[in-house]
Parts: structure tokens; sequence; C-alpha cells
């Protein structure tokens, strides 16, 4: 009698180790950069197929749920109720770094929180003066201030070999503080009619959440309910529904108490960030970057002087803000640049901090309502973004290889002597 062989259930339930394992991979900005990134070309490719009245029709099908006054379609519900977890993470994140992390201390937080808020400006005054200059709108002046993070942290993920550590703790503190400056614009420039009992009702419940922190109360049952009303209170306030994202994070406590093993934050950050970087961020991006490519489409974002200005801001805004701040920061401040990286690498992260997608193409929908400039708008912020993400590459490949002919140097003489080469002429990273 032969015996047959179970039979595995397509797009089954996956077992519990190699859930395990996706969700861990989900926690990594590099995978998480490029799931990203997945369904970015998904929507292009579809939103230009013979099929894009389907996707169309997806994005713009409408559902509800009355009980908490909303009906929304589906692209609002990716953008206002999805991105929420991520913005969730990032006021987490945010607190960390200012209770226990780089920005605890103002020394070690001056350079990377100055390039990131000449990071913002320069962008802003850019595209300022090239909307100004064509007789442009100067709505969209906040769109090219803002980086992505998971993109940004897949690409140097990809590039680097031999670049050092400190180069990606110095984006990453300069993206915490570039979310944090995203998250006030969205907040005080782009609230529609403010319902002053909702944005009452919302306060409260952010109080509530407070309150329970601090009373140290533990269990989903009281957070999850009230985070989703929260959340409902201020989408109906007028205020964008994100900053209630926001706004827990940061209430979330970072530090343990005696006992813990970890704190709520970084709890509440663990169980999250996967759904957050596997499901809320990629169908953002599905329904939000499905632009309509064309030769017309992409004589708009060369013509036009709206989306130019988002081009030029998120390619030449980003290099001259972020270096030159950092420069400015460290030859007239007492801040100083970590002995481990040289100015190539920063002028590389510059590069690098040109890739907005995310929060720039939110920042797109709120800044310009009318479909037509929208889509002109969100073709900018793609071809600005690669453009940023190709410069950047070739860039950082030529100080990775720097740092590689370093290392190689330097196991050379450790096999030559017994003795590393760094102990003996110090540090390889600054200076070079």
């Amino acid at each position: 009698m032969t015996q047959t062989r179970p039979r595995r259930t397509v797009l089954g339930l996956l077992p519990w180790p190699e859930r395990q394992a996706v969700t861990e991979a989900l926690r990594t900005e590099t995978v998480g950069g490029l799931v990203l990134l997945t369904a970015a070309v998904v929507a292009l490719v579809w939103a230009n197929s013979p099929w894009s009245a389907a996707y169309t029709d997806i994005r713009d099908f409408h559902f509800g749920i009355p009980a908490l006054g909303l009906d929304l379609s589906v692209g609002h519900w990716t953008a206002d109720g999805l991105l929420a977890l991520f913005f969730l993470v990032a006021g987490i994140e945010l607190k960390r770094e200012l209770v226990v992390g780089e920005l605890r201390t103002p020394a070690t937080a001056a350079l990377p929180v100055v390039a990131a808020l000449c990071g913002m400006a320069v962008p802003a005054a850019l595209y300022a003066i090239t909307a100004t200059a064509g007789g442009g709108s100067l709505d969209g002046w906040a769109v090219p201030m803002a980086t992505d993070i998971a993109f940004a942290l897949a690409v140097l993920a990809v590039i680097s070999t031999h670049l050092p550590a400190a180069l990606r703790a110095f984006l990453l503190t300069l993206a915490v503080v570039d979310d944090l400056g995203a998250i006030l614009i969205i907040a005080i420039f782009f609230t529609s009619d403010l319902n002053f009992w909702a944005l009452a009702g919302a306060f409260a419940g952010l109080v509530l959440f407070y309150a329970l922190q601090r009373s140290r109360v533990r269990g989903w049952w009281w957070y999850v309910p009230l985070g989703i009303t929260t959340w409902a209170l201020m989408y109906n306030s007028g205020v964008h529904a994100t900053v209630a994202g926001v706004a827990m994070g940061l209430i979330l406590r970072a530090t343990r108490d005696k006992g813990e093993r970890a704190s709520p934050g970084a709890r509440v950050a663990h169980l999250v960030h996967p759904v957050s970087a596997g499901v809320a961020v990629p169908l953002f991006a599905l329904f939000a970057a499905g632009v309509a490519v064309s030769g017309r489409a992409l004589g708009h974002v060369f013509t036009d002087p709206e989306p130019l200005g988002v081009v030029i801001g998120l390619v030449a805004g980003k290099i001259l803000g972020i270096f030159l701040g950092t420069y400015l920061a460290a030859r007239f401040t007492k801040a100083v640049l970590n002995p481990d990286l040289a100015w190539g690498d920063v002028f590389g992260l510059a590069t690098l901090a040109g890739i907005g997608f995310t929060v720039a193409l939110l920042i797109g929908e709120l800044a310009f309502p009318n479909a037509a400039d929208a889509e002109h708008i969100k073709a900018a912020v793609l071809v600005g973004s690669f453009t940023a993400a190709v410069l950047a590459a070739v860039l950082l490949r030529r100080r990775n290889r720097v740092y590689r002919r370093l290392w190689e140097e330097e196991e050379r003489d450790e096999d030559a002597d017994g003795i590393p080469d760094i102990y003996q002429t110090g540090s390889a990273g600054g200076g070079r």
C-alpha cells in the first residue's frame, strides 16, 4: 500500500517557524524597503496596463463604518487608516530617540538635527523659487521635504558592504527628525475645517491613553479599542488622522520598569512593525503610486513649475540642505562629525535622502486635491526619488570601494605581522 503524501494548501497559513522568519525579516528596514519598492512597481505597471480601469475602480471603491462616521475609498483607507500604523511606529522610534537614543543629548543630536532641518528648509525654498519663477502654485512647498527612510535604508543596505556603521546611524537619526517635521507640517498646514467637538474627543482619548500608560495598565483590550476610537475622532475633527498614530507612539513608555523584559513602546513596535512594513505601507504605495506614465505626463514633470520644483527640491535641495547644514554645524558649533565618517560619506548620504516616497506622496495628495495636478506631483516624486537613488548609488558605491580597499590593506597588514594596522595608525574612517 502506497503512502500518500499530505497535500499542501495553496495560499494557506505558513507554519509557525516560517511565519516567525517572515515577520523578523519585515522588522528590518531593508526588507520593508524592498516590499515597498515592489508595491510601487506593481502600481505603476498596473496603472499603465490594459487593466488600468480595474485599478482605478478598486482604488476609488467606497466602504465605511457608519458607527464611526466613516465612509472612505480604498485609497483613502490606506492613506488615512493603514498609514496611521506607520506613523505609530515612527512615533515610538522618535520617543525612543528622545529618551534613550541619539536625540537624548544635544552634543550627539546636533549634527543630524541641523542636517534634517536644513534638509527640509532648502528643498521647500527651492520649490518656492521654482514655482514662483514659473508662475505656479506654492501649495506643494512641503512635498520635497520628506525622506523615505525605508527606501533609503534599503538602497544603503544593497550598496553597503564596507561603509561605516556610523553612516546608517546618522541616516536613522536624521530620518527621525525628518519624520517629526513631516508630522508637524501635516498637522499644522494640511488641516481642513475643524470639528472642535471631535477634536476634543480625540484629545480626551489621548489623555486617557496617557493615564493608562502612567498607571501601568496592561492588556490590548484597553488600548486597541481606545486607539481606533481616537483615530476615528481625529479623522472626523479635520486634522489628518495619522497624527493620532504618532501621538499614541509618543505617549507609549520607552523605558523599562523593574522586572520588565521590554518597554511598552518596544513591545508595540515589535508587534506592529511587520504589519506596517509588510501591509500598511505597501498597500498605501500600491494605491498612491499608480500614475499613468506617458510622454505627455513626463513632459509635465519637466515643464510645469510645481512638478519641476518637487524634482529640484528632492535632488538638489536635499543635497545642499543636508551637506551644507552638517558642514556649517561642524564648522561653527561644538558639534563634531563622527570620526568614522568622511565628508564624502555625508555627501552620499545627503543625496540618498532625496528619496522621498511615502510621506511625499501623502503630502502631494493633501496639497493638490485636483486629480490631474496630483498625478503630475506623484510623477515628479517618482522621478525625483529615482534620480536621487541612482546618484546616491553611484556615489556610495565609490565610497564603499574606498573602505573595502582600506579593509583589504588592514587584512594584509594583519597577516604580515599579526597586529591589525588599525591599532597602529588609528581609524581608517575619518578624513578620507
